[in-house]
This record gives C-alpha cells, structure tokens and sequence, in this order.
C-alpha cells in the first residue's frame, strides 16, 4: 500500500493548532491496543482537536482495531460500518474516518476497495502520525509502512483511565513463533524501550495521580534482549521499584519460557511488586504445546509454578489456555483439565482456537468444528468456575488491601475497588458496602462475601488522607469494546 515519505517518523513538534475539533476514537481488542489509542489521543489534542463522549457529535472518528482471531476481525469491521453511517449528515457531523491498528495491518488492501466510507488507513507502525494525516492536504489513503515503530516517555500520550492507573507499554512486538499466533506479522518482531525511558514515563504517569502501573508488552519476560547490553526484566524492575514512587507495580503477559531466579527474587523482595502474575501457558499436553512451538514442556511449566507459588507467597496467578487446537484429542483436552484441577489457578481465561491464514497452525491437519470448541471451552470454564468460588469463599473473613475505584455502577450505596490480586479490565471486583474513601485510594478491607469472581466487604482501616489531585488532566474517557477481549499475550 501506499506510504507517504513526508509523514514519516516523530510527529511535528507544536503544531499550529486548528480550529478546535471534536473527536471520537473507539479502541478494540487488548490494553497494548489502548495504549496506542491513548498516544493518538495526546497526539490529536496537542493539536487542538478534544475528545467527545458521543461519536454523533464527532467530526473526527478513530477506530483502532483489533485482527488477532475471527471474532475480533468481524467486531472490527462491524465498529467500522457503523461509524461509517455517521457520515451520513442525517446521522452525524462525522468528515473523516480512520481506521488503525492490527486489522489495517493485515487487510489494508481489501479493506480499502470494500471499505469507501473510511478516508484513512493506518497500519500498526503508523498511529503516532494521525496528526500529520490530518493536517496534510493530501494525505494518503492508506499509510502502512512495516511496524517498526515504539514510541518514547516524550510522546504525547493521554492516559485514558482514571488518574490512579495506568498501563505502560515496556516493549513492541513479538521474536516468538507460537503456531496459533498472528502477531509477529501484525506487531513486527521485539522492540524494547531503554529502562531510562521506561522509569520517565512512570514518573510522569505518577506525577499525574497512577498509584498502580500495569507493565504490558506482547512477551514482558523478553523484555530487554533486544537493546544494547541486554538489560532483563528483573533489572527493569528492580529501578522502577528504586526510582518510582507507586504503589503497585502489576506484570501481564509474562511468556514462561524464559524465566530466571532474579526475577521470581524481585518478585518475592520487592513489596511494591504486585503479587500477581499474567503468564500465558495456552496448554497442558507436550504434543499440543510442541506443535504450538512454545518451547517447553509440561514437567518445566509445572517445575516453575511451584518455584514461584514456594518463593512468592500468596501469589495471585492468572493464566489463559487454548482449545480446540488442531490435532488437539480427548486425551489432550483431559490431560489440560487435569492440569487446571491441579494447579488451581485464580484466574483463567479459556479461549476457542481460531484458524487464521498466515500461521503454521491454519494449515495444520485435524482441525476441530466449532461445536467441539465451544464445548471444550465450556467445560474447562466450569471446571475453573468451581475453583474460583472456593478461593474465594476462603477469602471470608480475611483482610485485603483494595484500591478503591469509586461508586458502583449498579448502585450509588457501594463502592468499588480491586484487592492487589485482581488486575484492571479482565479479573472481578470488591464491592464495600460500609465505609467512606476516595478514588484511588487503598484501604483495608474485610471480606464478608463471595462469588464465583466478586467479593465484598467493609472498611476497616485507612490513613483518612484523601489521595493528592493530579497535576495535570489524565482521565479521558475512551471506548473499549464491551463485547470480545483479545486473548493477551503470546
């Protein structure tokens, strides 16, 4: 596709600004996703442009979308048709519609000659230069340069949550290989950011009000093996946590093939990092996980589990598996039910293996139906539904420390937080149903209550200092969709 050398590279620095526009950017599939959107976003308003709630009164629309399985390619060019009606003057106010991010990547061609209604294409490598796009009087259609891209602590960002969180993107990308995975192809290979500039943006996401900082990338634990010196991710932990003045530092999408002793130490000494951990393993049978090319077999993955449950006391562990994979038996899915009884995680997410051209495994031999695949994925949930509602009744009477988020959304008399082993957007909630605190604030909390996710209890303990306003504005409201999550992580 076409790609214009003059928009290329850093946006321009303090742009004259237009004549003030609305905007309205949807963003699809994972947190790495709203990352980027929240880069888009800072981009746009520096040059003028704000943000609006309704894509009706938008002049501007911004879809960033999501291509990682089937259900996420159809959500996305849903978003898009229906965005694309807005340009109708009956409609809305809408003139311009972009689309970005990992489904532009992947079918910019097509997409273009059945897609009129979309003025711009930008592919993953292309998002910070929206700005530009907008400002150029004859900006390409299609902008898909090879995603090479990482942005930088002086990129203009806007955190999209509130204040007290945040999410920050340690690394671009992906080296693995894995046989269901797309990503490399969409996301190009590892790209880490230098820990200096890592530790800048988390000061600044500090400054604005982050009590809690949630470190993403496609594979975290190879973090660093593409920079000078090699820096690991236990070195990137140990200076965040010795120059960053939070309260919770969370890890997601830990790859577990590389996993040394230095980092399950900082894990375990550490207090400001969160005892949580994200670890995709995708499956319990050496066949599948061969196939799969993940790189180790069951008895290492079982071997570091209990290293980390051993070292890290009351460790939260969330992992996600696959099902349905080709060539996937009953014996395979029973050794993985096996395994999740076993090790009993707290939380698990079950995804249904989706074929996609352009991987090893869309053409591999005995792919399943859809009726085998949902099935599968039913019974692993049930299976891990069961043991949720236990951890959780065991939590009865114990006091937990819980970030508090603000008034419930089903009723104004609770509020609602999450306990340090319940990470944003994907675990459950703590609902209080006595006691008073601000957003952003953590608490002591008894439980008195359980479910199969959620829990529920009063306060008992807190400083009684209201958490210091942000410096500077760090919550805009961005759409996420409400409907299917990408599967995170490699």
């Amino acid at each position: 596709m076409a790609q214009a050398p003059d928009l290329q590279g850093t946006p321009v620095e303090n742009p004259a600004p237009p004549p003030d526009k609305p905007i309205y950017l949807l963003t699809l599939g994972c947190s790495k996703n709203r990352v980027d959107s929240e880069i888009m976003l800072g981009t746009l308003v520096q040059r003028g442009y704000h943000l609006v709630e309704r894509p009706e009164d938008a002049e501007v629309i911004l879809i960033n979308t999501c291509a990682f399985i089937g259900e996420a390619k159809q959500e996305s060019v849903n978003a898009i048709l229906a965005m694309g009606e807005l340009k109708k003057p009956e409609n809305g106010r809408c003139h311009t519609l972009i689309v970005t991010g990992c489904l532009t990547q992947r079918y910019a061609e097509e997409l273009g000659g059945e897609l009129p209604e979309v003025d711009h294409f930008l592919g993953t490598g292309a998002y910070a230069q929206v700005g530009d796009i907008l400002a150029a009087e004859a900006a390409p259609r299609s902008v898909i340069p090879d995603p090479e891209y990482i942005h930088s602590a002086e990129t203009p960002r806007i955190n999209s949550l509130p204040g007290y969180k945040a999410y920050v993107k340690i690394s671009e990308g992906c080296d693995n290989a894995c046989a269901f995975c797309i990503i490399p192809t969409l996301r190009g290979g590892q790209r880490s950011r230098p820990i200096a500039d890592i530790v800048k943006e988390a000061q600044a996401l500090v400054a604005q009000g982050a009590v809690e900082l949630n470190l993403i990338a496609q594979d975290l634990t190879a973090y660093g093996h593409d920079q000078p010196g090699r820096p690991k991710l236990h070195q990137l932990l140990k200076t965040l946590c010795d120059e960053v003045d939070v309260r919770w530092i969370r890890l997601h999408y830990a790859y577990p093939r590389d996993f040394p002793d230095a980092l399950i130490d900082v894990m375990a000494t550490e207090p400001k990092i969160a005892k949580y951990l994200d670890m995709p393993i995708q499956h319990a049978s050496d066949k599948l996980l061969r196939s799969m090319k993940r790189g180790r077999d069951v008895k290492f993955l079982e071997g570091l589990l209990a290293k980390l449950r051993a070292r890290v006391p009351g460790l939260v562990m969330r992992t996600t598996f696959i099902v349905g994979l080709p060539g996937e038996t009953e014996e395979d899915f029973a050794m993985l039910k096996d395994f999740v009884k076993a090790q009993r995680f707290e939380r698990v997410g079950v995804f249904e293996y989706s074929q996609e051209e352009g991987t090893a495994a869309g053409v591999m031999e005995g792919q399943h139906d859809a009726r085998t695949k949902a099935k599968r994925r039913r019974e692993l949930m049930a299976i891990q539904r069961r043991i949720n509602r236990e951890q959780n009744k065991a939590l009865i009477g114990q006091r937990v420390q819980v970030l508090v988020e603000g008034a419930s959304p089903e009723t104004e008399h609770l509020l609602v937080g999450r306990m340090e082993g319940q990470a944003p957007d994907v675990d459950g909630l703590t609902y209080i149903n006595d006691g008073l605190a601000y957003p952003g604030e953590i608490v002591t909390v008894e439980i008195t209550q359980a479910a199969d996710h959620d829990l529920v209890g009063h306060i008992v303990g807190r400083d009684g200092a209201k958490p210091l306003a942000p410096k500077a504005p760090t919550s805009f409201k961005l759409p996420m969709a409400q409907g299917w999550s990408a599967p995170q992580g490699s």
